[in-house]
């Protein structure tokens, strides 16, 4: 997400930073590399003309030319420009009663998908949430939010089959709802390839039915420019209130996410990450702005860790650290731990200068492929074998590699580098250094993160030192030559 743009804009600020008088040709000159980058992002042309003229107007103010670090002051400038472009202030949802939330958007943008990610997710926010299934015309589409509400166990209405009156059946369903228990009500709706009068006209009519605190447009990251137009269309003819943006995993570019929320004023209220029900987050413009300036998001970070990892296990991790008993069973299960994190390479990017820490790790160091390899290795071990890895010699490392389908290097490169960490791991300084990091990044209680911290090695003040990277370049690195 936003990864082309972020490492576009990495090397432009880095040389700003580094000036020590600013001039009207540096900002001109940086300014026309942001443009650039921009644009490549897939950004819409007047939005990008409009953002560049704010921040060149706000660059050239005598009080930043004549400030004792200009460079970082216009850095400021870009980040609460991009912070502005994005929405400002993060957006919660309305829902005052009857606490109705409408879904809309093109065929194929993730509707119904997203309808029961954010059932899900206000239902861990201690709502009660109900779905309703209105597309008339994919009875597919009813038995998938049939299925997916029975996933995260959420009530649901269908419609008759052959119903085709849109109208007629949101009123059953609004009867329905009124005999359910709920507190907030999600209605997904019918989409199509292209917009058309009679999906608009069908829209307006349920809009005016149900007089919803909430219209949200569902739109795929990934379609750029087209997305823009959506967006502009179903705001004149229905009347948003804010947007949704799936499938940004996938969009290095995230043009649209910038030009939509430009162009409608309508503020990004969610974003989705991952085909997992748990992949919605809020969307928190300040947050994105950093991550995108290459600041990091700490917050959403720990939000992330604490929501899905195991406190007491993660404790129990961090003790077995300090006492140096850490084996392959503590690192198949920070494996699991990690592995519910989602990818790691996103989580990881969370990090203030990660994109440089990356740099300097092998190709494809951060696959999850990696991962997988590391479990089937250490699962491919006997139960002793793991407790005491010591005893694990060549005719064992040979029966490992054929039972796990990789190859002896690759299990000798496993055994050397957990070897390396258990080494990490019984000197006093360096565990004292990842035990802050726990700590810090965690949340508190000086296990946090468990194996993560540990895999992520012994810098200080609750960051990877990029001289010491520790256990995430060497379990990572798999012996590999590394990017320069």
């Amino acid at each position: 997400m936003f990864s082309n743009l972020a490492d576009s804009l990495d090397k432009t600020f880095r040389n700003l930073r580094g000036v020590g008088k600013i001039s009207e040709k540096n900002i001109t000159d940086s300014l026309r590399d942001v443009r650039l980058a921009l644009l490549e992002a897939d950004v819409e042309l007047g939005v990008v003309k409009d953002f560049i003229a704010s921040v060149k107007e706000k660059a050239q103010g005598a009080e930043v030319l004549k400030s004792i670090k200009p460079g970082e002051q216009i850095v400021k400038i870009f980040q609460d420009e991009l912070t502005e472009l994005l929405g400002g202030d993060q957006s919660p949802l309305n829902l005052n009663p009857p606490g109705y939330v409408l879904l809309c958007g093109l065929n194929g943008a993730g509707k119904t998908t997203t309808a029961a990610k954010l059932a899900l997710r206000l239902k861990k926010e201690g709502r009660r949430p109900l779905l309703v299934a209105l597309d008339l015309y994919r009875p597919a589409a009813i038995d998938q939010l049939a299925k997916l509400a029975e996933q995260v166990d959420v009530p649901v209405f269908t419609p008759e089959p052959g119903e085709t009156d849109l109208v007629k059946t949101a009123k059953r369903a609004v009867k329905w709802t009124k005999e359910q228990d709920g507190t907030v009500v999600i209605f997904d709706t019918a989409g199509r390839q292209e917009l058309d009068t009679n999906l608009l006209d069908e829209l307006k009519a349920l809009h005016k039915f149900l007089s919803p605190g909430e219209t949200l447009l569902v739109a795929d990251s990934a379609t750029g420019q087209q997305a823009v137009s959506v967006a502009q269309t179903f705001d004149r003819e229905i009347g948003i209130t804010g947007l949704i943006l799936t499938k940004l995993d996938g969009d290095a570019r995230g043009g649209a996410a910038l030009s939509m929320r430009a162009v409608t004023g309508k503020p990004i209220k969610y974003i989705g990450e991952g085909e997992k029900m748990e992949n919605l987050a809020e969307f928190h413009p300040n947050r994105m702005a950093d991550r995108i300036l290459g600041m990091g998001d700490v917050v959403s970070m720990v939000e992330q860790v604490s929501e899905k990892i195991d406190e007491k296990k993660a404790m129990s991790a961090a003790k077995r650290m300090q006492s140096g008993k850490f084996d392959f069973n503590d690192f198949l299960e920070q494996m699991k731990m990690i592995q519910s994190l989602g990818p790691l390479d996103g989580i990881l990017g969370m990090l203030p200068g990660f994109r440089q820490i990356k740099k300097q790790l092998p190709t494809g160091a951060l696959d999850d492929k990696r991962i997988k390899q590391m479990e089937a290795i250490v699962l491919s071990m006997t139960k002793r074998e793991r407790s005491r890895p010591i005893i694990i010699k060549a005719t064992h490392r040979k029966r490992i590699a054929k039972g796990s389908g990789t190859t002896i290097l690759q299990v000798n490169q496993l055994l050397k580098q957990f070897g390396q960490m258990q080494k990490m791991m019984k000197s006093k300084g360096k565990m004292k250094d990842m035990m802050k990091q726990l700590g810090g990044l965690g949340g508190g209680g000086g296990g946090g993160l468990g194996g993560l911290g540990g895999l992520m090695g012994g810098g200080k003040g609750g960051m990877p030192n990029m001289n010491d990277m520790g256990g995430l370049e060497d379990l990572l690195g798999g012996g590999g030559k590394k990017k320069r």
